[in-house]
C-alpha cells in the first residue's frame, strides 16, 4: 500500500509538469471534439495526430494520446443528446434517454448528469487501475520468450474473436498483419524480406501510416458518401447543474456502471460498448419503473456513460501490464509506445515508470479537465455540429497528408498511407475490420522475435510452448477460442438441417 501511494506521488510529480499538463489539456480537448464529431472516432483522431508526438518526450505523447481516448467517451454523449446521433459507438445507448430529454426540455441535466458521471466514474477507474496494475506487471515479470510468444497469440486470437463481424474474416485479416510485419530487413539475419527490390518497402510497413490510412482515410471515403441528417436541438441548452432528485436517482446507477465498466474494459473486444449496453440492461432490470426507459429515464444515461468512462480506463492494464491491446483504439496506444522505443508490457513499470505512472496520474487529472470543460463548452459543442461535412472531411485529408509526411519526409510514407486508406476502404465496404490486421503489424516482429528466441532456448525443441505451464496455459486458451466457433456454427447448421 505504501509503495503504491510513493508511486501515485511520483506520478503526480510527473503529470504536474507544465509541459504534461499543456499536453493532457490538449488531448482531452482534441479528443471531447473528436467524440462531438459524428463520423471519425478516437482510433482515427490518434492515427491522424500520431505524427505530431514524435518530436515530445514518450510521456507527454502518451499523455495525450491516452487524453484523446478517455476525451472521446465524453463527447460522444453530447451530440447523442442533441442530435440523436452517437459521436462513437460507445454513446449509442445514451441516444434512447438523452434525445428524449433533450425534447422534454432537459438537455441541460443530460449533459450535466453525464459530465459528473462520467469524472466519478474515471476517477474510479483511476483509482482501480492504481492497485491492479503493479500486481499484475509483477507477475508477468516472471515471463520468458515463450510466456510472449504464447501470451501475443492470445491477444491476436482474442481480438479476432471478439470482433463483431466473421471470425474467419479476422483471422484472415490477422493473418495478413503477420505476413506485412515480416515485410523489410530481418532483425537477426539483417538480411531483406519481401521487398522486391522497392525503396518503399526497404523499411518496412510503417505503422503510422498504415493506421492513418486504415482508419483516417478510409473514415473520411466512406462518410463522404453517406449522408448524414442532423437535427440539431434550436432551443437553448439551460440547467446544466443536475438536481437533487436527479442525483438520488443517478447515483446509484453511477456506481454500478463504474464498476461494470472497468472489468468489462479489462477484457479484450468492444469494451466501452459491451459495458454501455450491459449498464443500460441493468438499470432497466433494477429500475422500479423500467417503464419509463427509452422516454427520458435519467438512469438510462448516467449508467450507460459511467459504464463507457469507466471501460476506457480498464482498457490500459492490459496494455501497461502485459503489453495486450484491449480494443483498436489501444492498438494505436501500443503503436505509439513501440515507435517511441519502449517495450508494451511488465518491463514498462521497471524501464518507464515516468510512463506508466505519469499517464496513470495523468487520467486522474484529465477527468478533472474534462468536467471543468464539458459543462462551460456545451454551446460551443453545438456550434461545431453545424459545421458542414464537406469542410470538414477535406481538412482531416490534407491533415492526414501532412502528417505521413512529416514522420520522415518520405513521399513512400504518403503513397503508403493512400494505399491502406483505399485497402481500409474497401475492407469497410466487404466487412473486414481493420483492428485485427493492426494488431497483427504491431506485434508481428515480437511474436517472430520471441518464438525464434523461445526455439534457440530450446535447441528447436518446440515442446518448449507446452512444457512449462503459463505459456500452455495461455495455448490452451488460444485452443477455446479458435474450436468455440467451430463448435457453434456446426450447432447452428444442424439446427437449421432439422428445420
Amino acid at each position: 500500500m505504501a509503495e503504491i501511494v510513493q508511486s501515485l506521488l511520483y506520478g503526480f510529480q510527473i503529470a504536474l509538469q507544465p509541459v504534461h499538463l499543456i499536453y493532457c489539456f490538449f488531448g482531452v480537448l482534441i479528443g471531447t471534439l473528436v467524440g462531438v464529431l459524428p463520423g471519425l472516432g478516437p482510433a482515427s483522431a490518434m492515427a491522424i495526430l500520431l505524427p505530431a508526438t514524435f518530436k515530445v518526450t514518450p510521456v507527454a505523447s502518451f499523455i495525450m494520446l491516452a487524453g484523446i481516448y478517455y476525451g472521446a467517451m465524453y463527447g460522444g454523449s453530447t451530440t447523442s443528446i442533441l442530435v440523436n446521433i452517437p459521436g462513437e459507438a460507445a454513446s449509442v445507448v445514451t441516444c434512447l434517454d438523452g434525445h428524449q430529454m433533450a425534447l422534454k426540455g432537459r438537455a441541460g441535466p443530460a449533459l450535466g448528469i453525464v459530465a459528473f458521471g462520467s469524472f466519478i466514474a474515471g476517477t474510479i477507474a483511476v483509482i482501480a487501475l492504481s492497485f491492479v496494475g503493479p500486481p499484475l506487471a509483477g507477475i508477468a515479470l516472471k515471463f520468458a520468450p515463450p510466456e510472449y510468444f504464447s501470451m501475443m497469440v492470445v491477444g491476436i486470437l482474442l481480438l479476432t474473436y471478439l470482433s463483431s463481424g466473421s471470425m474467419l474474416k479476422s483471422l484472415m485479416m490477422a493473418g495478413l498483419g503477420l505476413i506485412l510485419s515480416n515485410i523489410g530487413m530481418d532483425t537477426i539475419s539483417g538480411e531483406y524480406r519481401f521487398t522486391y527490390n522497392l525503396r518503399i518497402l526497404l523499411d518496412g510497413i510503417g505503422i503510422v501510416p498504415t493506421v492513418m490510412g486504415l482508419f483516417g482515410i478510409s473514415e473520411v471515403l466512406v462518410n463522404l458518401e453517406t449522408e448524414i441528417k442532423r437535427d440539431i436541438l434550436k432551443t437553448r441548452v439551460t440547467h446544466l447543474l443536475p438536481t437533487v432528485r436527479d442525483w438520488k436517482d443517478s447515483i446509484g446507477s453511477i456506481l454500478r456502471g463504474s464498476v461494470l465498466g472497468f472489468f468489462l474494459g479489462i477484457l479484450p473486444g468492444g469494451g466501452a460498448v459491451i459495458a454501455s449496453f450491459a449498464s443500460y440492461a441493468i438499470e432497466k432490470r433494477v429500475s422500479k419503473h423500467p417503464e419509463e426507459f427509452g422516454k427520458g429515464a435519467i438512469q438510462g444515461v448516467a449508467g450507460p456513460e459511467a459504464a463507457n468512462n469507466a471501460a476506457a480506463g480498464g482498457a490500459f492494464i492490459p496494455l501497461l501490464t502485459l503489453g495486450i491491446p484491449a480494443n483498436p483504439v489501444v492498438a494505436v496506444l501500443l503503436g505509439a509506445l513501440i515507435i517511441h522505443g519502449l517495450q508494451p508490457g511488465p518491463l514498462l513499470l521497471t524501464k518507464a515508470p515516468d510512463v506508466f505512472w505519469g499517464t496513470i496520474v495523468s487520467m486522474y487529472i484529465g477527468n478533472g479537465m474534462l468536467l471543468v470543460l464539458n459543462l462551460p463548452l456545451i454551446p460551443l459543442w453545438v456550434q461545431v455540429l453545424k459545421v458542414p461535412y464537406y469542410l470538414l472531411y477535406p481538412l482531416i485529408f490534407l491533415f492526414c497528408l501532412v502528417g505521413s509526411y512529416s514522420i520522415a519526409n518520405n513521399v513512400g510514407d504518403v503513397v503508403m498511407m493512400l494505399v491502406f486508406g483505399m485497402i481500409g476502404y474497401l475492407m469497410k465496404k466487404f466487412r473486414y475490420e481493420g483492428a485485427p490486421l493492426v494488431l497483427a503489424l504491431v506485434l508481428g516482429r515480437m511474436l517472430e522475435t520471441t518464438l525464434r528466441q523461445s526455439l534457440i532456448l530450446s535447441r528447436g525443441d518446440f515442446s518448449i510452448f507446452v512444457t512449462r505451464p503459463i505459456s500452455l496455459g495461455f495455448l490452451i486458451v488460444a485452443a477455446i477460442l479458435l474450436i468455440i466457433p467451430v463448435i457453434t456454427q456446426r450447432k447452428k447448421l444442424s439446427a437449421f438441417k432439422e428445420e
